[in-house]
Parts: structure tokens; C-alpha cells; sequence
């Protein structure tokens, strides 16, 4: 490579994540500030900025000595300097890009005799900020290069090239994505932080889509006055990228970028267990922008290695694609094998958003989408693998409307065919209205249909207000699954919320109220409660929820068409034929942090033996209509019935508040107690203790 070109692009990258300028001259506000010369003391915004630059230049044109040798040759250049002025108003250097060694030592000595100034100050505290200047060699005094300044501002034709790049003015970063419509990762422990915030009697938001932008909560939680309590004083480069920052960051007249390394690094010991230890090493590179008000965007890429505790590597197994890869990690996606007993599972996620109007957001992603006020959601969940979507939100008046369209696979071998998994398709639409200021109500409707006989991606569910039972009942031959959902949230005060979920898979009136417990009352509900503030400790969040799904939800007379992605349930992620209660509690205070969760849950599974080969109704890929036990007098908890107590606590502190970057130790208790034991569902007690560090960016469930 080209020595000058790989000097370029080490100057650029050394500038993307280190050019930092006070953005006093837009706000004209004195507690935001240039560095301060003695000759610049009684000035202020764009005259202290002027006057700042005038006096570095003059500084550099006084002490500049070029090299005899270089004038003798008539040598032509420019040095590039990126400078830094700290909170002690020492300057220094932070990259020079030159092709001559002799330049390079010579700006460093001249750099080095700078005096120490007044230093930059953000909010009033002293700062640091970075600086970037060219030095023309030739030297060129500051008038000459104000005089070519003004002659190229008038069009007057010089013998120099254009200046463009040299003249873009950076702003110091002030994390603009907290006014943004960028989506807020969904972590439900980062979620807790806000969840009060967001649930005031009064408020007009609605909470149930997820993930949540920026630009919905900042109104009721400011990030920035919170993130800023947050910050470290540290002045060196890696003290504040370690402790406050984005790896890199940069902030222009209407665009912003950040990029970091995002990390899940952990090792833990389980018992019982085949292997020695458990581990978990991810690494991933995460670029998010703005650019305008209105475009927004962010794209993540993970490459992990993992072993689990045996249950969890048992399950993952369980759910194995066709085409040889040996599981599926629950919630991530297909796994390649890793050495002999662990896994390779990349990920990646991506979300373009727009902001059409102000009444109207789009987004793009790969990803997932949850609906629901709760640990978990009955009508759609993110406990399934990553997947394409488009998704419009319009809120205006006491509404949110969403509309998700989804792209989705089975990867069963009885559907791939030519080493390709099937296809299959998902709409879902979601009306949220605030009936009062304490009761707010939902209306949720989804179908689900295949790529069969030609129907690719159905133009029929393109219209976002159209009611797709409907559509689909004239469109196909009881091809398609439609599932119709109702929430509620009632305040009682802002320290108490109520909510809840109601979930009718393929609605048969006559079924459900026929009083005989038919195999067709696919039903579920969820009821919780939130506990905000909680025995008035700040930030103490308590949550106790219920959730009741019958046999045979989720699933369909074609499995193709379940309720479904990649071998896992779109809804809640024990597929059908349970219920639970779930205890949960979240406290934050600075940057420490502890999460605890009970679960207390009845499961009734298969047997799958030459004896008793009856589908009871967990498996959400199986046929609904083949082996089925019973017609009437269906229970949960039907066939292998299985208790199961989960307890989780994590404890931890944040490293890094750009990034949600944790330092944490987690320990999960796990007694599962089936009636009879199997091959797949046998009794067994998993003690699991996990430390390490995680960008807690998305949710991953083990409570399984």
C-alpha cells in the first residue's frame, strides 16, 4: 500500500474517533468554550474561536523552523495536525500526517513550547477538545492565509487546490441519539430504569410496542441528565473510552456516528455437568448513526463461541436444523459445531428508521419486535431467533398503530427442500389506545401463511388497516393461521400498574364457550403486576406476573404455518400447554445494579414413546389433527406433567454507559420434575454460576 495513503487513512481513523470541538459558536452559551489565550480573555463564541485559531496559527508561524535541506529543494507540503487541548490547557499532540520525518519532529518540538491557556470547558468544567490545523510549507503568516481564505470565499482564481475537507467543522458529541428515533436496545434491566418514568398517571405514550425510540422516552426520562451523572472524570483518551464513551464518535452540522467493539466475555461452572466449565465469548462491532432529524440507523454483527449448562446445550440440540449444523441457540440462531462440545452461533442485527412524519415513523430491521407490558408476551415475543421485518408506527390522539410485516423460516427437514429452508410469512397489526388517563386498551391481530402453490408474500396483507381474518378466509383454503390478542393496562398510581393479555388462537365461538373443555378453546392470558419506587426504595422495581397458555396454542393442522420461527415459538417461548408465575425484581443505584426472578412453572409434554406417541399439545410443530388424545376435557398440564422452579440472581456493576457494558456475576437454580422421565424431559437439578462481561443489548432467556 501506497506509504502516503496508509498515512491518510491512519490520520482519518486517528480523527473519526478523537475530533471533539466545542459547539459554544452555535449556542453562544460562555460555559461551552474555545481554549483561552491571554490575548483572547474579554472574548466570547464566534470572536473567542476566531481569535483562538489566529493566535495557534501565529504561535506555529513565529517558532516554525523548516529544515535548511527542504528549503534549499524548494520543498512543497502541508503537515496535518490533530491537537488536543486538556483540562489543564496543556496542548497536545494527538496525530501528525506528514511524509518527511524532519517535518514531523519539527512540529513536535513547536508543539511542545505552546504555553499552557485557559482550558475548553463544557457545562462550565474544564475539558479537553481536539483541534485540527494544516501548516502550508512554505509557512504562510496568518494574514496570508486569511487573504486565501477570502479570495476563495469571492471566487478569485488561485493556484491551490479545494480546502472543503479541511474546512468541515466537527461538534463535540453530545450523545444527539438521546433526541433521536433511533430504537433503545431492549434489555428488560435497562427497560426497568424507565419503566416507571414512562407509567405515569396522565401520560400519553404507549408502552406495550417494543423496542421503544429514543424520541418516546426522552420526554418522560431525560438520558442525558442521567447519563451525564454517570460520567467518570477522566481526561485520558482511554480512561474516558473505557468509563464513558463510544469507542468512536462524531458529531457534525445535522449527522452524528458512533462505533464500539461490543463484547459478551464469561465463564462459569454448572452442575451437573459434562464438560469443566461453561464459557461465552462474543465479540461484535456495532455502527450507529443520524443523519438529519429524521434518519437514523444502527447494524451490529456478532461472532460467538458457547457451552451451556447441559440443559441448555440439551435444548438447543433439540431443536437442530436440517442440513447437519447440530442445534439451534435459543433466541441467537442456527449453531455450527465448536471444537467437540460447544457451539459457533453468529448473529447480526440491523434497523434503519425513518421519522416520515411527525405522526409517522417507518423502520427496516433484522431483528425482533415485542408486544406487551410484561417479563413475557403471549401475542409476540423476543425469545426466537433474529428475523427481516418492515414495520410502521403511526401516533397520534390516544393512539399507537403498529404494523409489523415479517419474514420468516422452518427449518425442519420435512419442509426444506434442495438444501432450502421453507419460507413462510407473518403480518400482525397492533391498535393501542389510552381510554383515560389510567386505562389503556389494545387490539392485537396476526396471520401467518407459506410460500405454497405460488403465494410468495401475499399482496393481500399489504393494506396496514385491512382486518386479515377476513382477508385470509377468502384468500386461501385454511392454509393461513390467524391469532387475535386484547391487552390492558390500568394505573392504579404511579407507583402501581396492572396489565394483562388476552390470546384467542384461530377463534371458535361455539368451542369456547360450549363449556366442555374443547381441544379448539386455544386460549392463553397473562395478569401482572409492576410495583414501581417499591416500599418506597428509588429504583426498586418489583413485578409479579401469570401467565396461562391451553394445549395446542401456537400451533396449526400445518406446522408450516405455526406460530413460529426457526424451530421456536414467536409467542411465548414454552410453546403451548403451561402455565407459570413469575416473581421478578430489579434495583439500580449509580452503576451498580442486581436483578432476581423466580419462576414457578407446570408443563405438559409428550411422551414421544413407541407406547404413548399422542400429541398433548406443547410441541408447537406438530399436526393438531394427528394423534390427538382428546377432544373434550383438555387441560394444561396434560400428558408428561412437569414442575419447574427457576431462580436467577445477577448481580454486577456498568463499566460503560455508551455501550451497556457490564461487569457481572449470575447464578441460576433450575429443579425440573417430570412424572415420568424420557429420553428429552428427565428430573434433574442445575446449579449454574456464570461471571464475565456483557453489552447487555438484547434479552437472552435461560429460563427454560
Amino acid at each position: 500500500m501506497d506509504k502516503n495513503l496508509l498515512t491518510s487513512l491512519l490520520f482519518l481513523c486517528a480523527f473519526l474517533v478523537n475530533a471533539q470541538v466545542p459547539n459554544a459558536v452555535q449556542s453562544g452559551n460562555t460555559d461551552e468554550r474555545f481554549p483561552v489565550f491571554l490575548s483572547c480573555e474579554n472574548l466570547h463564541a464566534q470572536d473567542l474561536e476566531n481569535c483562538f485559531y489566529n493566535e495557534v496559527q501565529q504561535f506555529v508561524y513565529r517558532n516554525y523552523q523548516v529544515p535548511e535541506k527542504l528549503k534549499q529543494n524548494q520543498y512543497t507540503g502541508v503537515v496535518k495536525v490533530l491537537f488536543e487541548v486538556d483540562p489543564t490547557g496543556k496542548f497536545k499532540i494527538v496525530f501528525i500526517n506528514s511524509n518527511n520525518e524532519e517535518l514531523i519532529a519539527e512540529t513536535k518540538r513547536v508543539f511542545g513550547n505552546f504555553p499552557k491557556i485557559g482550558p475548553p470547558t463544557y457545562n462550565g468544567t474544564p475539558t479537553y477538545s481536539k483541534f485540527n490545523i494544516s501548516i502550508a510549507i512554505p509557512l504562510l503568516s496568518p494574514e496570508q492565509i486569511a487573504a486565501t481564505a477570502l479570495a476563495k470565499k469571492e471566487n478569485i482564481n488561485i493556484n491551490e487546490g479545494l480546502t472543503e475537507l479541511d474546512s468541515i467543522v466537527y461538534k463535540k458529541f453530545d450523545n444527539p441519539q438521546f433526541q433521536s428515533h433511533l430504537s433503545i436496545p431492549f434489555s428488560q434491566s435497562y427497560y426497568a430504569q424507565f419503566d416507571g418514568a414512562m407509567n405515569q398517571v396522565g401520560s400519553n405514550n404507549h408502552t406495550a410496542s417494543k423496542p421503544f425510540t429514543y424520541a418516546e422516552v426522552e420526554k418522560y426520562y431525560n438520558f442525558q441528565k442521567i447519563n451525564a451523572s454517570l460520567m467518570k472524570k477522566k481526561t485520558g483518551w482511554w480512561g474516558r473510552k473505557l468509563w464513558n464513551e463510544n469507542l468512536a464518535e462524531i458529531q457534525g452540522d445535522g449527522y452524528w456516528f458512533a462505533l464500539n467493539f461490543l463484547f459478551n466475555v464469561q465463564g462459569g461452572i454448572s452442575n451437573p455437568s459434562k464438560t469443566d466449565y461453561t464459557f461465552v465469548n462474543t465479540r461484535a462491532l456495532n455502527f450507529k448513526g443520524g443523519l438529519g432529524s429524521r434518519l437514523n440507523f444502527t447494524t451490529t454483527f456478532y461472532e460467538s463461541q458457547g457451552r451451556f449448562a447441559d440443559y441448555y446445550n440439551q435444548y438447543a440440540v433439540s431443536m437442530k436444523p436440517s442440513g447437519g449444523n447440530p442445534a439451534i441457540v435459543p433466541g441467537i440462531g442456527i449453531a455450527k459445531a465448536y471444537n467437540s462440545d460447544a457451539f459457533d452461533f453468529p448473529m447480526a442485527d440491523a434497523n434503519i428508521s425513518y421519522n416520515a412524519a411527525k405522526f409517522l415513523d417507518l423502520q427496516l430491521g433484522y431483528g425482533k419486535n415485542f408486544i406487551g407490558d410484561g417479563y413475557r408476551s403471549l401475542l409476540l415475543a423476543d425469545g426466537a431467533s433474529p428475523y427481516p421485518f418492515f414495520k410502521i408506527d403511526a401516533n397520534f390522539w390516544k393512539i399507537k398503530y403498529t404494523v409489523n410485516y415479517m419474514w420468516l423460516k422452518d427449518v425442519r427437514p420435512e419442509v426444506t427442500v434442495d438444501k432450502t429452508y421453507a419460507s413462510k410469512y407473518m403480518v400482525n397489526h397492533y391498535l393501542s389506545w389510552n381510554v383515560s388517563n389510567r386505562l389503556n386498551l389494545g387490539f392485537f391481530e396476526s396471520v401467518v401463511w407459506t410460500n405454497s402453490n405460488g403465494r410468495g408474500f401475499d399482496a393481500n396483507f399489504v393494506n396496514p388497516i385491512v382486518f386479515y381474518r377476513a382477508v385470509e378466509f377468502s384468500s386461501s383454503s385454511k392454509s393461513g393461521n390467524a391469532l387475535l390478542g386484547l391487552t390492558y393496562k390500568y394505573k392504579w398510581n404511579n407507583q402501581v400498574n396492572l396489565y394483562g393479555q388476552f390470546l384467542i388462537d384461530e377463534f371458535s365461538t361455539g368451542d369456547i364457550f360450549g363449556g366442555e373443555k374443547s381441544w379448539k378453546n386455544k386460549l392463553g392470558y397473562q395478569l401482572g403486576v409492576k410495583y414501581f419506587n417499591a416500599f418506597h426504595v428509588d429504583n426498586l422495581v418489583l413485578q409479579l406476573e401469570f401467565n396461562h397458555v391451553r394445549p395446542y396454542v401456537y400451533s396449526h393442522s400445518e406446522p408450516v404455518t405455526n406460530y413460529g420461527h426457526n424451530n421456536q415459538s414467536l409467542g411465548h417461548q414454552w410453546g403451548g400447554n403451561f402455565q407459570e408465575l413469575v416473581v421478578l425484581g430489579y434495583y439500580h443505584k449509580d452503576r451498580f445494579y442486581a436483578n432476581a426472578k423466580l419462576t414457578f412453572g407446570t408443563r405438559g409434554f409428550d411422551y414421544n414413546t413407541l407406547d404413548n406417541k399422542y400429541n398433548y399439545g406443547q410441541d408447537i410443530y406438530k399436526d393438531y389433527d394427528e394423534n390427538r388424545p382428546y377432544d373434550k376435557g383438555v387441560n394444561v398440564g396434560q400428558g408428561n406433567k412437569t414442575s419447574i422452579f427457576i431462580s436467577e440472581v445477577q448481580v454486577g456493576y456498568l463499566v460503560n454507559p455508551a455501550t451497556n457494558f457490564k461487569f457481572f456475576g449470575n447464578f441460576l437454580y433450575r429443579n425440573f420434575d417430570p412424572t415420568t422421565n424420557t429420553v428429552l424431559h428427565f428430573a434433574n437439578e442445575t446449579t449454574w454460576f456464570s461471571v464475565g462481561f456483557r453489552s447487555d443489548v438484547f434479552n437472552w432467556y435461560f429460563d427454560y
